[in-house]
């Protein structure tokens, strides 16, 4: 470590930051997408109608479809539509079969699912796909390897990003100075004015994100203290410290009547004096110990815990109230709420995003600044080592080929068949096929052209979605611009202005000159000025 505070914390920002920066751009990306999972969803799933009811019909219509497709349920959980998301989904758990094993197929095949039209109650046909919620599940459980290590390595990347920011913050000596300054086509201090800009235009951002995103996994953390704390199991743990509904009760084994869904859920609002519905669960359906669990929706509480009330199906008697956590709980839900920030309002969602997106800026221009420094100390020595060959490569393939990726899976969507067997698993692989081609192409030549050509090619696969949804779609532009259907032509348009700002940076990649040092600059004006002497000698 080098002498002095301010050295030593400027080499722990400068690796703290670089190890981990090519994993950190693939979470801060997809947690960025996230805030417009609902909008990215319903684009992937164009045959999903554009229809708005009211709460009470959507839950009497899917009532009926889950009483005549899975009337033999053990339970039943209804998702209400929104003005985000218009679909009505609907899961339910099947009894077990007798002498089935306990492995994971068998486990999976015991739920069932269905995305109907609110309105009508009819199953709506719509594609197979996990659209926004890939983005989301992506940015901490990752893909292809176990979720409990995923999501280990992502608090690993999150602790050392909290660290790099506040070793940042310490090494800065005029931080808001930084905020305004930019000097373009000075080479490496223009990389560092850039990557400056972005970390501290966002700063706030960056600290909360970074930090209440340890917060949502620290119980995995820190299993130690839970298992001294209580010895005969975790679950008393979770009971305390979670609030929620407690287990509903064993069926009785004999039929019952309900009460009409729509009285269920007015019960439930006047309990939370007109708050609105997002969900409910129907234990024991059709028995006579049927119960009703109802939970309120996000609203603007910053908190992610919402209320939530168990009914009795038969009578409406209210069973239990979710009750309120300890304090400490209280600040881990609030936390939590501020991180996936449902709370937010168009506009705040909107803040977001972009500081997300220049969250993004940040940990690549670091880790592309730490790629420049190096080269000039390597050309002085004559050669290029491993390490910096290695970092260039994983440059290209994480600072231009994720785009390349993300692109990829909106034209997967559009691409694949509809009736493709495992179409979602499918539409992933095509994100990791697209950005492990990308890597290799780092690895292969990394120059600045391999630069340029993969952010030209993620430059066009963002800008022709458009095109490519209107060659497949009946809702691209043309219609949804006209019916003020913002929500997918919003898709349409970031993903077109995304194009256009990638395109840009190809061309100055491409045209992209190094600056000329100091010293050459000497040897080119002795090198004038002696010219014009020889030129006169020699006449």
């Amino acid at each position: 470590m080098k002498q002095g505070f301010r050295q030593s914390m400027a080499w722990l920002h400068t690796w703290t930051g670089l190890l981990v920066s090519w994993l950190l751009l693939l979470i801060f990306m997809a947690g960025t997408a996230s805030y417009y999972r609902e909008e990215i969803s319903r684009w992937m799933r164009p045959e999903l109608p554009r229809t708005v009811v009211a709460p009470d019909v959507a839950a009497s219509n899917a009532l009926h479809f889950l009483k005549t497709e899975a009337s033999n349920a053990e339970s039943w959980n209804v998702t209400l539509p929104d003005a985000r998301n218009p679909a009505l989904s609907l899961f339910w758990m099947n009894p077990a079969k007798e002498g089935a094993g306990d492995d994971r197929a068998t486990r999976r095949a015991r739920f069932g699912q269905a995305t109907i039209d609110a309105a009508t109650g009819e199953k709506s046909d719509v594609r197979e796909t996990r659209g926004g919620d890939f983005f989301y599940r992506l940015h901490f459980d990752l893909y292809y390897i176990p979720v409990y290590w995923a999501r280990y390595l992502v608090g690993f990347c999150a602790m050392f990003m909290l660290v790099a920011i506040i070793t940042g913050v310490i090494t800065h000596k005029k931080i808001f100075k930084d905020f305004f300054t930019f000097r373009p086509r000075k080479g490496q201090r223009s990389w560092l004015d850039f990557h400056n800009i972005s970390a501290v235009m966002a700063l706030p951002y960056h600290l909360m994100i970074t930090y209440t995103g340890i917060v949502t996994l620290m119980v995995m953390y820190l299993p130690l203290s839970i298992s001294v704390a209580y010895p005969d199991g975790q679950e008393q743990f979770f009971k305390e410290s979670f609030s929620d509904l407690p287990e509903a009760g064993p069926a009785a084994g004999r039929p019952g009547t309900s009460l009409p869904i729509n009285a269920l859920l007015a019960k439930a609002r006047a309990e939370w004096h007109g708050k609105d519905v997002a969900s409910f669960r129907v234990e024991h359906p059709g028995d006579a110990n049927a119960t009703v669990s109802i939970y309120q929706r996000d609203g603007q509480r910053l908190s992610r815990e919402t209320p939530g009330i168990r009914l009795d199906a038969a009578t409406g008697e209210v069973l239990a109230r979710r009750d309120s956590a300890g304090g400490a709980s209280q600040t881990r839900d609030v936390m939590y709420g501020l991180h996936i920030a449902r709370f937010a309002d168009a506009g705040l969602r909107l803040l977001f995003f972009v500081s997300g997106l220049l969250g993004c800026l940040m940990v690549a221009s670091g880790s592309v600044l730490w790629a420049i420094k190096e080269r000039t100390k390597h050309a002085k020595s004559g050669k290029v080592g491993f390490g910096l060959r290695l970092v260039d490569a994983l440059n290209i393939g994480a600072v231009a080929g994720l785009p390349v990726a993300f692109a990829s899976y909106f034209w997967a969507n559009r691409l694949l068949p509809l009736d493709l067997a495992e179409r979602p698993g499918a539409e992933a692989n095509a994100f990791f096929v697209m950005w492990g081609l990308c890597i290799v192409a780092g690895f292969v030549w990394p120059r600045r052209q391999m630069w340029a050509w993969l952010l030209y090619l993620a430059s066009a696969l963002f800008v022709l979605i458009p095109v490519l949804n209107a060659f497949t779609t009946h809702v691209h532009l043309g219609v949804t611009l006209r019916d003020g259907d913002w929500a997918l032509a919003g898709v349409d348009l970031v993903t077109c202005a995304i194009g256009v700002v990638l395109g840009y940076c190809g061309r100055r990649m491409q045209r992209w000159q190094p600056p000329v040092s100091a010293a050459e600059k000497r040897r080119r004006q002795l090198q004038a000025t002696q010219t014009p002497a020889t030129d006169a000698g020699a006449a």
